[in-house]
């Protein structure tokens, strides 16, 4: 009898739920989560007539500090233009990617993936031809006294031996300095390039920019192994029988930030059987952490971190970690930061961004949210075979 009664008081729970919630019965603005600002010139600023009828829009939009009103700190826009000596286009030639810029003995440096020839795609053999422009690609490094004019150093990063696990490709790097060492990350393929390829990612170091550089050994970082695939065939990368973490497929773009005493490795994870949502692709980052610059990485247990964006950009503010979310997601082209460099927040969003952003560590990174954001390089489509290096400079409204 107890188990019946139970049930019935249940129903009646639900019942008077749903009509409570279909009812137009005026919301109590008391009830309200951290008690809204209702002050006159919010309600005029944000065109709210009527307080006690808010959507969840306008009971959101109430939420909002003054700062994020009227502080226009985290907003820009962005303008590129085209640099000279060897970071001019060049037929034939792919030099896309660009890592950070740094300084030293008076100079400015930046890493970047380069390749030679069209792009072929995966028809072919993909044995002997180039299936993206930055197949078949090392990481070179270029020097400039005034970081409009670039010379070309050379090689500093080259593709492994055969059946190494970067034999096939080394691209997409970033740069850190620290305590008189550099330290290159970066990503690998190990061949045959094929849809499922699993990418890693990679590490190199010198006690000098021009090198040379030690590679290690092994990847610092690997997919999630806890996806299954559909089938054998490896040029369809959407068919699975379990997609698995955000970074089962491929871990991208990453970059090594100081961070607390430890090393913070931000990443962008894909997953197997990737989706496209409202959003557009499924792409979300990750966060690894460790004692030493040189490992070893430990995947943050909140991974991901984000629920959006594409290439890693993030830098140090104001004791947390500031990141620009571009090109996918539903948040994309926003601005966050991070307390913790864990759990961001949206502090602002923009219009567009550039692609593939090589920061100015050079510039003062705390002076003001986007200071790092000043000027600094970007690479660009001329086509879909060839791409070359562009500075890009910001305007603040």
């Amino acid at each position: 009898m107890k188990l019946n009664t139970d049930k019935f008081i249940f129903k009646i729970i639900i019942v008077f739920t749903m009509i409570m919630s279909c009812s137009d019965i005026p919301s109590n603005i008391s009830d309200d989560l951290d008690q809204p600002d209702l002050s006159e010139q919010k309600l005029d600023f944000l065109g709210i007539t009527n307080k006690h009828k808010l959507s969840a829009a306008s009971k959101r939009a109430l939420q909002w500090s003054n700062d994020q009103l009227y502080n226009n700190d985290w907003y820009f826009e962005y303008s590129v233009y085209d640099l000279k000596g060897d970071f001019a286009y060049q037929e034939g030639v792919v030099r896309r990617d660009p890592s950070a810029i740094i300084k030293h003995q008076g100079k400015y440096y930046t890493w970047y993936t380069k390749s030679i020839g069209k792009t072929d795609g995966f028809d072919g053999d993909i044995n002997k031809d180039k299936v993206f422009p930055w197949d078949r690609s090392d990481i070179w490094y270029a020097t400039s006294e005034d970081g409009v004019i670039w010379n070309e150093q050379g090689v500093a990063v080259s593709r492994g031996p055969q059946d190494a696990y970067d034999d096939r490709a080394v691209f997409t790097v970033e740069i850190m300095a620290y305590k008189g060492m550099f330290y290159l990350c970066y990503q690998t393929v190990g061949g045959p390039y094929n849809k499922r390829v699993k990418n890693q990612i990679g590490l190199a170091w010198s006690d000098n920019p021009n090198g040379p550089w030690t590679k290690s050994p092994k990847p610092i970082l690997s997919p999630t192994d806890n996806g299954i695939w559909k089938g054998n065939d490896l040029q369809d990368r959407f068919s699975v029988i379990k997609k698995g973490d955000f970074d089962s497929h491929k871990v991208h773009d990453p970059c090594i930030i100081p961070y607390k005493g430890k090393f913070y490795l931000y990443y962008k994870g894909e997953q197997m059987g990737e989706a496209i949502t409202f959003g557009g692709r499924q792409i979300r980052h990750g966060l690894a952490i460790a004692d030493h610059p040189k490992g070893p990485y430990v995947k943050s247990p909140y991974n991901p971190i984000s629920n959006s964006g594409h290439e890693i950009c993030v830098w140090p503010y104001n004791g947390g970690i500031a990141s620009l979310i571009t090109t996918d997601g539903p948040e994309r082209n926003t601005v966050q930061w991070a307390k913790d460099g864990i759990n961001f927040e949206i502090m602002g969003a923009v219009k567009a961004t550039p692609k593939a952003i090589g920061l100015n560590r050079t510039l003062d990174q705390e002076k003001a949210p986007l200071e790092v954001l000043r000027w600094g390089l970007t690479h660009e489509y001329k086509n879909y075979n060839y791409q070359y290096i562009r500075g890009f400079k910001i305007k603040k409204k």
